[in-house]
């Protein structure tokens, strides 16, 4: 393990492989919203089809690092302690995401977006004031057309669930036993598979929109595999010194562009398909990077890059995406065309996740680090 971008002196040393998966799944997810333009909402149509499992690896690894990196700590940390570094961590690249969706906002005008033409400057100020402290709005405010819970930044509403893990490990959680933790597990997979196999579309998408049906699917999404990923931290033993970076991530890769199954006619298979890769993949995706370890140099600052940049990545890459759509679907233009812009945009993506973490999300968590916290935990 080495030591990433972090705004804690005192922060435990990170699990460089599943750094870079993350990353790695960052990317997936950028080229999976690029594409789905093309799709025409048909989901079996989808290109790169299981690209929204990434957020479900995302919740997954998120358990596993936040028991990793706090679970033995409580008795030197406190409950305001932990907020206080989650928030340091996560909101400055919230903040600029959400200001970022509102400069992109009127750039993304289209049928696509039909909402768009009709809001005015303070609907989009008040929008992006609300987005800031990440506090969902409901279908009545939306200023799109998609019944976003964040309609400047789509993928927020992971965001919004990940605090409500966050909330949920310091209150509840984390005091829980090994055998409590287990059943808890065990019931939120039988929900995830119910929710997946009885989909009306075969899988388990869904959860960025404040209503009930879309509530449920966020939750169920979140419960099982953020447990999980605690439960695996609990009761895996690492030992490091694995070469398993090639192996996890080519699984992680195959598990997210996975063509989708059943076609129209058995839904229930894509659906099978999606929960088993939640329930049994990804447990294994996220052990084999936690025993690996990268011995090259070169590898190891790609696992680093990877890492650092992927938060900025999944964070930012919506609003530009807002606006390929909304070129797309304006001008007719076709696969070949936008797959070569796409790929353009997606290095763009990349290049300003990276500026944004230099020049703006490390010197503010640093800033902020110093301000209000007491690195002093061992």
């Amino acid at each position: 393990m080495v030591r990433a971008s972090s705004a804690f002196s005192d922060s435990k040393r990170h699990f460089l492989i599943l750094d870079a998966l993350r990353g790695i799944a960052a990317i997936v997810v950028v080229l999976f919203h690029f594409l789905e333009v093309y799709s025409g909402g048909d989901h079996i149509k989808q290109f790169i089809n299981h690209g929204y499992l990434a957020v479900d690896f995302f919740f997954m690894l998120s358990g596993f690092v936040m028991a990793h990196a706090y679970d033995d700590r409580w008795n030197k940390m406190t409950v305001k302690d932990f907020f206080k570094r989650r928030l340091i961590r996560l909101h400055p690249m919230i903040i600029f995401g959400m200001t970022l969706g509102a400069i992109c906002f009127y750039f993304g005008e289209s049928t696509f977006f039909p909402k768009i033409a009709d809001t005015s400057v303070w609907q989009l100020i008040l929008i992006t004031l609300i987005g800031y402290t990440l506090i969902p709005v409901p279908p009545s405010m939306d200023i799109r057309g998609w019944s976003e819970m964040h309609p400047l930044n789509g993928p927020a509403w992971s965001l919004f669930f990940e605090y409500f893990a966050n909330i949920l490990h310091v209150l509840v959680l984390r005091k829980l036993s090994k055998t409590i933790l287990s059943v808890l597990v065990f019931m939120a997979g039988i929900a995830l598979v119910h929710l997946a196999v009885t989909s009306p579309n075969g899988d388990i998408i869904g959860g960025w929109s404040l209503e009930p049906e879309q509530l449920r699917i966020g939750f169920t999404r979140l419960m099982f595999p953020y447990m999980a990923g605690m439960l695996l931290r609990r009761v895996v033993t690492v030992v490091e010194g694995r070469n398993t970076f090639l192996l996890s991530g080519f699984l992680l890769v195959v598990v997210l562009s996975f063509p989708r199954l059943g076609g129209y006619d058995n839904l229930w298979i894509n659906g099978i398909y999606d929960s088993l890769s939640v329930i049994l993949v990804f447990p294994v995706v996220i052990y084999l990077g936690a025993i690996g370890k990268v011995k090259s140099g070169i590898f190891q600052k790609i696992c680093m890059v990877l890492g650092d940049i992927s938060y900025p990545i999944y964070i930012i890459h919506f609003p530009i995406t807002y606006i390929f759509y909304a070129w797309v679907t304006n001008n007719n233009i076709p696969l070949g065309q936008g797959v070569l812009i796409g790929m353009l945009i997606l290095i763009g993506t990349v290049i300003l996740s990276f500026i944004a973490l230099k020049k703006y999300d490390e010197p503010l968590r640093n800033w902020l680090a110093n301000r209000f916290t007491t690195n002093n935990l061992k």
